[in-house]
């Protein structure tokens, strides 16, 4: 009986981290990072209300050196993510509950950093770290709203299909196209070679977020086709379906490229709010 009832209780455990392990890192344990992120703000908020100084307290105020030191530690543990993103555990600190922590104390800053400046923007060092966090913060919210959107849209694009079937498709197309071509004009032959012979992944970063390829190869064979004869018509149409496996291609390198873009703005934007910190802290002191 006794075995009975501890494999029970593992059977729940087991169940109940398997139901966490399904709920989004935004809804980690009933949102408990953003009830103290609001927490956090309230405080520093009602504190900054509470406090009678005049002038009202700013970077320079006691106050405002508590903000800022507040400000500062969490902007250095926050961008210790990627760090922590390489050891996988479970439990109170798993990635998930530190993934979610990043988020909500992240979106914290904005009201702690913007009490800590007093609302005392100038051209110096201090604005620009300001405005860096800012940056910083804006790029991790379009990374939220990416990874919490697009990976639906991968998938349904994928359509059950692994990129590398998707080639595997494509290179069966052309094989039939390469064949069919043989009994065509040299002139619409040259527009079949051109369009296998360009490069699917070729257009560029630019091409590769929009999914717009002005310079398609097999687009412009469409457009130069003739449809009176049946060896033309049986190219047209494998055309069109080479032009339908190349746009699920292309989809899923523009889906992957939106998810991923934001991180090479998003960590050096990372790296200069710290290296600007530093040298508002260093002055800060060097002044006092």
């Amino acid at each position: 009986m006794a075995t009975k009832a501890g494999g029970t209780g593992r059977f729940t455990q087991d169940e109940k981290r398997r139901d966490s392990d399904h709920v989004s890192f935004l809804k980690h344990r009933g949102f408990r990072w953003l009830w103290v992120a609001l927490a956090l703000c309230g405080t520093a908020i009602l504190g900054y209300l509470m406090i009678d100084q005049q002038p009202r307290p700013n970077g320079g105020s006691w106050y405002g050196y508590t903000l800022g030191t507040i400000g500062f530690g969490l902007i250095v543990w926050l961008s210790l993510l990627g760090v922590r993103k390489r050891r996988i555990t479970t439990g109170q600190w798993s990635l998930k509950a530190w993934t979610s922590a990043h988020v909500y104390l992240g979106l914290s800053l904005i009201v702690i950093g913007t009490l800590h400046t007093g609302f005392q923007i100038g051209w110096n060092v201090h604005t620009l770290a300001y405005v860096l966090m800012l940056l910083v913060i804006i790029t991790g919210i379009y990374g939220v709203i990416a990874y919490a959107t697009l990976p639906a849209s991968l998938s349904a694009n994928r359509k059950e299909m692994t990129r590398a079937q998707m080639i595997e498709a494509l290179t069966a197309i052309d094989r039939q196209l390469e064949s069919a071509a043989q009994p065509l004009e040299r002139t619409e032959a040259d527009l079949v070679i051109n369009a296998l012979g360009q490069d699917v992944f070729s257009g560029g970063a630019l091409a590769r977020l929009t999914g717009r390829y002005p310079g398609c190869a097999t687009a412009c064979a469409l457009g130069g086709m003739g449809r009176q004869s049946e060896a033309e018509q049986r190219v047209v149409a494998l055309l069109e379906k080479r032009r339908e496996q190349l746009a699920q291609i292309r989809q899923q390198l523009r889906i992957r490229a939106l998810l991923e873009i934001w991180l090479f703005i998003h960590i050096p934007l990372t790296i200069a709010l710290i290296a600007a910190l530093v040298a508002h802290v260093i002055s800060v002191f060097f002044y006092w």
